[in-house]
């Protein structure tokens, strides 16, 4: 496997236990039968942060899933503060093309 795709790979699964750990609009992380619940979000997720989206765009996202997708009220404060979570990933250098800051 590339370095490309193993970098890819590990942001994927640092997304997807993001919004399976953090976000959980439905409050499922912790039944091991629902640990997939949010994987179908993860690609898209991947695909705002390879483009650098803004957080703005990010949180916009889980905002319609949440509250639109979902039909849930939706919790803002934590959404909002998990688009920023997943923004700084990119910073993070997390994935492929990017890189941490240098020390």
């Amino acid at each position: 496997m590339s370095e490309f795709a193993s970098k890819a790979r590990e942001a994927h699964a640092i997304i997807k236990r993001i919004l399976l750990m953090e976000w959980d609009p439905i409050g499922v992380s912790e039944f091991a039968e629902a640990q997939d619940e949010y994987d179908a979000y993860t690609s898209e997720v991947y695909r705002l942060l390879a483009r650098r989206t803004s957080v703005r765009e990010i949180f916009d996202y889980l905002w319609w899933l949440e509250t639109e997708h979902m039909g849930l009220c939706g919790d803002r404060q934590r959404t909002e503060k998990i688009a920023e979570r997943l923004g700084a990933l990119t910073s993070e250098g997390v994935l492929p093309g990017t890189e941490p800051p240098a020390s």
